[in-house]
């Protein structure tokens, strides 16, 4: 199958927004009505992803301008304002008895495929910026997702250890991934509070609560909120909705650094992260409904750089697939390994001095 190859006058970020504000709106009309709409949105996020990765190809957009960052970020804050609303709306449809089996796992599955791909992918560029307000937003999207200690693992841990034994989010070579999510979350649960605490000693006498005890109180206030509007239908459909997106999460993780390994320095150090401590992934519809996220090996070079921005490094090790098929895959280990080993392999092989 050949890809039709367009030279796109959008501008930059508008061709990102066009990816993530549709099913905003499809899946809120998925909750409003039902029907045909919840399954509109649920193709959109799998089958409608897939077939625009594959026949059409976008050239590399030029460096992003200074107004396309402004821009990026506007866009940020609407995706994480939206998320909320949407996130309630959903949750409310789920509970309310009055989606037939059909129409509630459409809706369902569509809405947790986009707060894990879109939600947690905007949340984590917010996580990345130094403007308070931005950074505030992302971690109450990771809070709302009952994952709010992501936002400490993520730049405290993950950042300075990524490709290494001491990240429990990089996967292992042959680890299959459900035994690396079991792993993952509960390691970068208590790796992350370490280094939260590590952070408080440093600062002695300059007080401050570890940001834990808001990550814990958050979660506990969305469920309480979602309890009491919705009963315990609507508890239960925001558990299984936030466990669906952190499964995202932790796929994206497990197929963004599998196997790949940093090596140890004489004085015990870890090798400065690379180019080749990352998988990337090259299809432009995903990459753009998810913020340029597969374009992981840039971001981890230059974790502050802002979405449009991010190169596509040549020297980069790169995935057979879009992120969301190679995740989808990740799903069936022997499968995986019998896919993903042998590039593994060749790989490593090429990148030994």
């Amino acid at each position: 199958m050949t890809r039709a190859i367009f030279t796109s006058p959008i501008p930059v970020v508008a061709s990102y927004a066009a990816a993530t504000l549709v099913p905003v709106i499809l899946i809120g009309a998925g909750a409003t009505y039902g029907g045909v709409w919840a399954w509109i949105g649920f193709l959109y996020m799998t089958l409608f992803t897939f077939a625009m990765d594959q026949l059409i190809a976008l050239p590399d957009a030029d460096e992003a301008t200074p107004r396309d960052l402004a821009e990026a970020d506007a866009l940020s804050a609407a995706l994480a304002l939206v998320h909320f609303a949407l996130l309630f709306a959903v949750v409310g449809a789920l509970a309310s008895g009055r989606l037939g089996p059909g129409t509630w796992f459409a809706l369902f599955a569509g809405a947790g495929l986009f707060f894990g791909q879109v939600s947690n992918s905007n949340a984590h560029e917010l996580i990345h910026r130094t403007r308070r307000p931005l950074f505030q937003l992302g971690k109450w999207v990771y809070i709302s997702l009952l994952f709010g200690h992501h936002t400490s693992a993520h730049t405290k841990v993950h950042h300075r250890f990524a490709a290494s034994a001491q990240d429990p989010n990089s996967a292992r070579r042959n680890e299959g991934f459900y035994a690396f999510a079991k792993r993952a979350w509960w390691g970068s649960f208590v790796r992350g509070y370490e280094a939260e605490q590590s952070d408080l000693a440093r600062r002695s006498g300059a007080g401050g609560t570890n940001p834990y005890v808001l990550y814990c109180a958050g979660a506990l206030g969305f469920c309480f909120a979602m309890l009491g509007l919705f009963g315990w239908a609507g508890l239960g459909a925001y558990i299984l909705i936030a466990w669906y997106a952190q499964t995202q999460l932790l796929l994206s993780d497990y197929v963004q650094h599998y196997g790949l390994r940093r090596a140890t320095r004489d004085d015990g150090k870890l090798e400065p992260i690379g180019a080749g401590h990352s998988w990337n992934a090259s299809p432009w519809f995903s990459r753009h409904l998810m913020l340029n996220a597969p374009r992981h090996s840039d971001h981890h070079a230059h974790p502050s750089r802002v979405y449009p921005a991010l190169r596509n490094l040549p020297d980069a090790p790169v995935l057979p697939s879009s992120l969301p098929v190679m995740a989808m895959l990740a799903l069936f280990p022997k499968l995986w390994r019998r896919v993903m080993n042998p590039r593994l392999e060749t790989w490593t092989a090429r990148s030994l001095p």
